[in-house]
């Protein structure tokens, strides 16, 4: 008959295996040479833990152990007997273990070994201890609240709260007319192309000067979406699918938000990024971007430098107390295109200033031409 076939892999494992069998072959040899000791010769040793072996008497069970051994060397020898009554198939419990004078010392053995080793004076301690003093339940340390920080608090929200009477009285101060000029923008984006670094338009957002929404209707992406940015635009696949009927088709948007946005005061936060994804433009003069405002800008570098933009975050907590774009939550258009709108309204007073000191600077210069 042929030979099965063996591959190379199987073949090394069969020489690792029996090279690793000659090798353990030789120590048990060794070893078992070693055990064979003479008892004359090892007669006047010094005892010791290697060198001292349990005399077990088959006759009536008695395991001799020698006094000279140390209470380990003793623990290791009645546990060598054990195994050995057990390997021999004999009952363990029949052995009797004694020094080389024949006295019994198994109930003081046993007796230690329940107590893990301790003496009755130890364990009569230990219950008195615990009978009499019982441990004492630590007291949680009552944490009082600083005196400085709740004074600081105090303060803060007293300055918000004046200010928001301030901004109040101001509002009202502004007609109706004036305020239906205004409205904030604010977009969500999807990524498209390699890597989901392009842009798409996927969520349009217009408010009002009173918070009221205009419209807020998610666009159809006819690109194959690589990103869709769930994490911060809270946008979904099925939201932006072509077969949505609830989501716009992108042209339609485009007219529909230049409809509204004509002859209105654009309110935004790097409005630069919406404008690409509508591909839409409108003029410089009505404008009001809240991350291109220099007091709104932080400056970069020791000694001031160049003013980065701020975070929409950071600015409407610090302004108006408002918490949004909250760790773990996805963003929503709605609420950031009213807190942009908010955030222009605590700083439109001086805003307006400025912008209408630049016009008449402006008209100033033509004139002169």
């Amino acid at each position: 008959m042929p030979q099965p076939w063996i591959s190379k892999k199987e073949k090394t494992k069969m020489r690792n295996r029996r090279r690793k069998k000659e090798k353990l072959g030789g120590r048990e040899e060794v070893s078992t040479k070693k055990r064979k000791r003479d008892v004359d010769a090892t007669s006047n040793e010094v005892p010791t833990s290697e060198n001292l072996e349990p005399i077990q008497k088959d006759t009536n069970h008695d395991v001799t152990i020698p006094s000279t051994a140390t209470n380990k060397e003793k623990g290791k020898l009645r546990k060598e007997a054990r195994r050995k009554s057990r390997k021999e198939g004999r009952d363990e419990n029949l052995l009797k273990f004694v020094d080389e004078n024949g006295d019994e010392y198994i109930e003081e053995i046993s007796k230690k070994e329940e107590t893990g080793g301790k003496t009755e004076s130890n364990i009569n301690d230990e219950s008195m201890h615990t009978n009499e003093f019982p441990p004492k339940k630590k007291k949680s340390k009552r944490v009082f609240p600083n005196i400085n920080q709740l004074l600081a608090e105090a303060e803060v929200a007293k300055k918000v709260e004046e200010e928001e009477k301030k901004r109040k009285k101001y509002e009202d101060s502004i007609s109706e007319e004036e305020k239906a000029k205004y409205v904030a923008l604010d977009c969500e984006m999807v990524g498209i192309g390699a890597g989901g670094k392009q842009s798409a338009l996927a969520r349009v957002s217009v408010t009002d000067w009173n918070d009221n929404v205009i419209i807020d209707t998610f666009v159809q992406v006819p690109d194959r979406v690589t990103d869709f940015r769930t994490w911060v635009s809270g946008v979904r696949a099925k939201d932006i699918k072509m077969t949505n009927r609830n989501a716009m088709e992108l042209n339609a948007c485009r007219r529909k938000v230049g409809e509204i946005l004509k002859n209105k005061i654009l309110v935004g936060h790097s409005l630069k990024n919406d404008f690409a994804a509508l591909m839409l433009d409108h003029p410089k003069s009505e404008i009001r971007d809240t991350a291109k405002y220099k007091p709104l800008m932080r400056a970069t570098g020791k000694g001031g430098g160049k003013l980065r933009p701020r975070k929409l975050r950071d600015l409407v907590k610090e302004y108006i107390g408002l918490e949004i774009q909250k760790e773990g939550e996805a963003h929503t258009s709605v609420e950031d295109s009213q807190a942009t709108m908010r955030l222009y309204k605590a700083v439109r007073d001086k805003w307006e200033k400025e912008c209408a000191k630049a016009a008449a600077e402006k008209s100033g210069r033509k004139r002169r031409r």
